[in-house]
């Protein structure tokens, strides 16, 4: 017969908090299988720890907002954002389903093209857009949103040098009531900045004018900010068809639409507390319904969405590797987790689903990561079951930044796998090796001799 694990017994104040009208807490729902996919046969086969992503939600979440826009507005157009989650095989889907790429670096620029996207598809966002680049997307005819004025200098020289006439944007910022504001991208709207740009771009006849952009934040939490936006923007397109007699071809309202995470601090979770998709499409459509375009001059409404279409399409599952007692008496499990892989548990208070069946006896718990930092946190609370090492978890909701924002730290980058259209899975990022890393490297010939020997 086994032995049963001894742990010292405590004594603690009891401190039940506040009596919690929305009722208990919910207890740790097992999370074995992910749409017919093993946990523990995906681990055995690719690792631990492993992101796993649906192809199956990434198609609905993206059919779903298409259809909730297009039956408010006629002409809509949604562009992947790329910076969201790059991975070649993500990308696709969303090009597969319609989407164009919008890109903020020259690194994804070629990745979409490499991807199929015909340049007149690319939406090229940023500040960092250097002169080679510049000239690739106007030759391409892609969509260049200018952010400053001198790249806005640096574009009409470069479309005066060698004889193109791009097709050009400008980024507005605004003020939408969101605080801080997300000034320091684009022209201002308020002081001027924005139709100052616009002046100068439609006086020069170097560049075609045919869009307006804004982002206005991310993880926005209210839909009268985009209404405001999307105010100012038509604002800006009726001034320019007034006094310029050209019509803006596109309203492009950017992303920040909030997935169904919750923020670290939140009293309820968010699926509770964060807008429908209906509520964002209502705010937006209704305002450049309302303005007074004709049916002729109606824009055509781009979105920049990333977050919000993948983050419930994204899966982390991890293993056990400790318990411990804390000195103050808390529980805490070491996971094969680490921050460097899971960058949004600095923002987000992820749900976390233990992958097998444990104890009917739940504890807080700090879920802790194996790195030498003592930021390493994936949850600061959480209440599991007794966890024994081997055990594994789930974290759900990972979709959206964590595979372009994480980072070879202390350990290696993991393996990406897609569970495909018929739930098979398909391995679509290998993990990384002591040989892929140090490819890059390069020694001096002096280090090359080992005087330890």
């Amino acid at each position: 017969m086994e032995k049963l694990r001894y742990e010292r017994p405590i004594i603690r104040k009891l401190n039940a908090g506040l009596v919690n009208k929305f009722g208990t807490q919910a207890r740790s729902e097992v999370v074995s299988h992910l749409e017919g996919a093993s946990v523990k046969a995906l681990i055995r086969e690719y690792g631990s720890p492993l992101f796993v992503l649906s192809e199956q939600q990434i198609r609905r979440s993206y059919q779903n907002m298409s259809r909730i826009f297009k039956t408010r507005y006629p002409k809509v157009q949604f562009a992947w954002s790329y910076k969201t989650n790059y991975l070649n095989a993500v990308c696709r889907i969303f090009h597969q389903e319609g989407s164009w790429a919008e890109v903020v670096s020259g690194f994804e620029y070629e990745k979409a093209l490499g991807n199929g996207v015909p340049g007149k598809m690319i939406i090229f966002n940023g500040p960092d857009k250097t002169e080679d680049q510049l000239v690739m997307a106007a030759r391409n005819d892609s969509l260049i949103h200018i952010d400053h004025f001198d790249e806005l200098y640096t574009l009409l020289r470069l479309s005066e040098e060698f004889q193109l006439k791009p097709r050009v944007a400008i980024r507005v910022n605004m003020d939408t009531g969101i605080y801080p504001k997300w000034d320091r991208f684009g022209f201002n709207f308020e002081n001027g900045q924005a139709w100052n740009a616009i002046n100068k771009i439609t006086d020069s006849d170097r560049l075609n004018l045919v869009g307006l952009h804004c982002h206005i934040g991310t993880f926005m939490l209210d839909t009268n900010a985009y209404a405001i936006a999307a105010s100012r923007l038509c604002e800006l397109a009726w001034r320019i068809r007034d006094k310029h007699g050209k019509t803006i071809q596109y309203l492009d309202l950017g992303g920040g639409f909030p997935s169904t995470n919750t923020l670290k601090g939140s009293y309820l979770p968010g699926s509770d507390t964060v807008p429908t998709i209906d509520q964002f499409a209502d705010a937006i459509t209704s305002v450049i319904l309302g303005f007074g375009f004709s049916k002729e001059e109606l824009p055509l409404l781009i979105l920049e969405t990333g977050r919000a279409m993948i983050d419930d399409a994204g899966y982390l599952l991890g293993t056990v590797l400790a318990n411990k007692r804390l000195s103050d008496g808390r529980s805490s499990t070491i996971l094969d987790i680490g921050v460097n892989s899971l960058f949004t548990a600095f923002w987000y208070d992820h749900k976390v689903s233990p992958a097998q069946e444990g104890g009917q006896y739940t504890e807080e718990t700090v879920l802790y990561g194996p790195l030498c930092m003592n930021i390493d946190v994936i949850r600061e609370s959480v209440s599991l079951p007794l966890l024994n090492k081997g055990d594994h978890l789930v974290v759900h909701k990972v979709g959206a930044y964590n595979m372009t924002q994480w980072m070879q730290f202390i350990t290696l980058r993991p393996n990406v796998v897609l569970l495909d259209h018929e739930s098979h899975p398909k391995l679509i990022r290998k993990a990384e090796t002591i040989e892929s890393i140090e490819s890059q490297e390069q020694i001096p010939e002096h280090l090359l001799i080992n005087s330890l020997s």
